[in-house]
This record gives C-alpha cells, structure tokens and sequence, in this order.
C-alpha cells in the first residue's frame, strides 16, 4: 500500500467497505434472533422490557426439547462415524493415478451436494417405504449419511491433491505392509481432511430438516424437525434459544475447520499470505 496511488488507496478502503456491508446484510437476521432469546417476554419483539433466561432453562430442561437434542445428538454422531469411514475410502480411491472413470465417479459421488434436497427427501421417501424403513432411525442415518458423506470426499481429496504417493511406495520398499504404510504415512497427512469433513458432515446431519421431515418419525423428532413444527403450530420464543444453540454449533464448527485448514497447510510447509 506504501507505493499505491490514491485511487488505489481509495478503492482498497471502498472494496472492503463495500465488502463489510455484504456480510453484515447477509448476517443481521440471524444476528438479530440471538437478543430475543434472552427477552422475558414472549413475543417477538423489540425494545425487549427486561432480560430473562427462561427460554434456555425450557430448551434444556423440557422432555420435548431435550429428546430433539439427544436424537439429533445420536443421528449425527451415527452419521459422521459412516460418512468419515466411506468418504476416506472413496477419496483415497479416487486419488489413485489410475483409477478409471474418475470423473464420473466423483460427479455421482457429490451428486447429492447437487440435487435439490426435496428431490432426494422424495426418492428416499419411496426408497425406504419399499424397504420398510420409513420412521426408523436406520432410515434417517442413512438418508443423512448419503447428503454428509460427498463433504467427506471432498475434503480429504482437496488434502490429497499435494500427497506425494512416492512416499508410501518407499515406506512399502522398506518392508512396510499397506495397513502400517497407511496408518504410518498416509493417515498423519489426510487426518486434518478427516477431521475437516466429519464436521461438515456433523453439521450437515444436525441441521437438517427436509430429509427428516419425509423420512422420521414422531421417535426421530430431531431438533430442527421440532423447531420447523414448532414454527408451524405455534410460534415460542424456545425456538429462538434452539436457534441460537444451532448458530454456536456452527459458528464453532467453521471456526475448527478453518483452524484445521491452516494447520494442513503448514504441515505442506506453505504459507499463508
């Protein structure tokens, strides 16, 4: 910036003004949802008189709301352990030199990341009716395992793109078997990936709500299948301390995944500019 003219001074502060404006119109409504779950009140409104916990102590306290949590709590946790397992299988197969039809196969892979979500909630709905799965937790860890897992995939494959594949055919050279070349070279190097894509695929799995809605039943109420019906049936300002809760999962989430990023870069000796 010290050799910078002042109109490029000047569209450098514009730029990030203009910038810092986008984001804050992208994130004021769900900004302005976090004060309202602290109003004593309930309505949805502003001034709020004073300041209450109430709607927090309902949210973890009531059999309604902690029976969503602890579903959504399981069902995500079934569904990052299966997504983990089978996106790192495909990606590790994917990577390799001679794999045939990559393209097609990684283009089927993340089709689920393409497909409208109503689309696949219905075809699983038929798809799982013929199997006499509907309302069961199988049918939902599966449904969400098949949305989780192309995050997965893609980034344990973006980690695998500066994988030198020499490094574990030297290790094998040297008498290491597959199981002790992986677990020794490869799993070191692909683990920030890993970790990266099952907390995608977390979030994924705990958001989620259309997939649940066609597929769940009245014992596979997850929390945002609760905070949609509760929308629809009644409008309780506990919705508001649910929402909030989801935001610091996901806020958390981002930040992890972010901080995991840089780490796989040093460890790749690059560095950030």
């Amino acid at each position: 910036m010290s050799y910078a003219s002042p109109i490029e001074k000047a569209w450098y502060y514009i730029h990030r003004l203009i910038s810092c404006a986008v984001l804050l119109f992208l994130i004021a409504p769900i900004l302005a949802i976090v004060p309202l779950s602290f109003n004593s009140v309930p309505f949805f409104t502003y001034p709020m008189p004073s300041l209450s916990l109430r709607w927090y102590h309902e949210f973890f306290l009531t059999t309604r709301w902690q029976g969503a949590l602890l579903n959504s709590t399981f069902v995500a946790g079934s569904v990052t352990l299966l997504s983990t397992l089978l996106g790192t299988l495909a990606a590790l197969g994917l990577s390799k030199p001679n794999f045939p039809f990559r393209t097609a196969v990684t283009a089927l892979l993340i089709s689920p990341m393409i497909a409208p979500v109503v689309i696949t909630a219905v075809a699983m709905y038929f798809f799982f009716a013929e199997a006499a799965l509907l309302n069961t937790y199988t049918a939902l860890i599966i449904a969400h395992t098949t949305l989780a897992t192309p995050f997965v995939v893609i980034m344990v494959t973006a980690t695998l793109k500066g994988f030198d594949h020499w490094i574990a055919r030297a290790a094998a050279s040297l008498g290491g078997d597959p199981i002790t070349v992986f677990f020794k070279i490869t799993f070191p190097l692909i683990m920030p990936g890993m970790v990266s894509g099952a907390l995608f695929a977390f979030l994924t799995s705990f958001d989620e709500t259309v997939v649940a809605l066609f597929v769940a039943g009245p014992q596979q109420r997850t929390l945002p299948k609760v905070m949609f019906s509760g929308i629809r049936e009644e409008i309780s300002p506990t919705i508001t301390a649910a929402a909030t809760v989801l935001i610091l999962i996901a806020t958390t989430t981002l930040v992890t995944v972010e901080l995991l990023r840089r780490r796989s870069e040093r460890l790749r000796g690059i560095r950030n500019t």
